[in-house]
C-alpha cells in the first residue's frame, strides 16, 4: 500500500474523525499525482481527460504511474505534478480529482469542493514577526500527533536544512510557547520550511496554538543549547535530481491548464 492508500485507509476507518481526514488530504498534497491528459502537452500548457458524473466534471489521476498505466491499458499522455500544484491549478474550475479509481483501496471521487477547500487551507502561510528570546527549554505539553505531524513534514523537505530543534521558549514580553529552529537553512528555502511547520499545525487535527520558527547557524552558541535539551529532526540529504519525463514533473516549471 503506497502512504496514501494508508491514509484513505485511516480516514475510512474513523468516518468522524476529522484528524484522520486532515491527514489524508495533507498526504495528498504532498503526494506526487500523475493526470491522465485528453492531448499531448503544447507549450507547457496542458488539457486534461474530464468526464462528468451526477452532472460534476472530474479528472482522473493516480498516486503511480504503474496505476495510470493499469486503468488505461495502452500508452496516454499525462501529466505528473505535487497534489498541492495540482489543486491549486483545478481551483475554482468546477473540477473534481477522481483517485486511483479501480486500481487500488483509495479509489474515491473528491468533489471540485474538496479541491477548493483544500486550496483555501494550503494558504495559510506563515506571518513574520520580532520578538526577543530570553529562555529556552525542553519541550513538553506538546501532543504527540503534532511531533509526529513536523516528523512526516520534514522528512519531504530534503536538503532544505541540516536539521532542526524544537523547544519550549519563553519570550522577553512573558509570552511563552514553543519554537522550531532551524540549522544551517539553504538561502531562500526559509519560506518553504516556515510553511511546511505550519501545515504540520494545520493538518495535525487539534488546536495546537503556534510554532514560532527561527533559523540559526551550526556555528550560533543557541545551536549548542538546543543539541542538549531541544527534540531533534534531521532533515534527510536530497535525492539525486529526477529528470523529467513528461510534462509537469518540473517544479521549477510547472504547467498551465487549458
Amino acid at each position: 500500500m503506497t502512504d496514501l492508500d494508508q491514509a484513505h485507509a485511516a480516514m475510512e476507518a474513523a468516518p468522524d474523525d476529522d484528524a484522520a481526514r486532515l491527514r489524508f488530504y495533507e498526504r495528498l498534497a504532498d503526494t506526487e499525482l500523475f493526470m491522465l491528459l485528453g492531448e499531448e502537452a503544447a507549450d507547457e500548457q496542458i488539457t486534461p481527460e474530464l468526464f462528468e458524473i451526477e452532472d460534476q466534471r472530474f479528472t482522473l489521476v493516480f498516486d503511480r504511474e504503474e496505476r495510470l498505466s493499469q486503468f488505461v491499458g495502452r500508452v496516454a499522455p499525462y501529466a505528473g505534478l505535487p497534489g498541492r500544484a495540482l489543486v491549486q491549478m483545478l481551483q475554482g474550475q468546477g473540477i473534481g480529482l477522481a483517485l486511483n479509481l479501480e486500481v487500488a483501496p483509495s479509489a474515491m471521487l473528491i468533489p471540485a469542493e474538496a479541491v477548493d477547500w483544500l486550496v483555501q487551507t494550503l494558504a495559510h502561510g506563515p506571518t513574520e514577526a520580532e520578538a526577543r528570546l530570553t529562555e529556552v527549554l525542553a519541550p513538553k505539553g506538546l501532543p504527540e500527533t503534532v511531533i509526529t505531524a513536523l516528523d512526516r513534514k520534514l522528512a519531504i523537505a530534503a536538503g532544505l536544512a541540516r536539521s532542526a530543534y524544537l523547544a519550549a521558549a519563553t519570550y522577553e514580553d512573558g509570552g511563552r510557547g514553543h519554537v522550531l529552529a532551524f540549522v544551517d537553512a539553504v538561502d531562500g528555502s526559509e519560506k518553504a520550511l516556515a510553511s511546511a511547520a505550519g501545515e504540520a499545525l494545520t493538518f495535525s487535527g487539534i488546536e495546537a496554538g503556534a510554532i514560532d520558527v527561527m533559523f540559526i547557524k551550526a556555528s550560533d552558541p543557541l545551536a549548542a543549547h538546543l543539541a542538549k535539551i531541544g527534540l531533534r529532526f534531521d532533515l534527510p540529504e536530497p535525492a539525486t535530481p529526477h529528470i523529467p519525463g513528461a510534462p509537469g514533473m518540473d517544479p521549477e516549471s510547472p504547467p498551465k491548464l487549458r
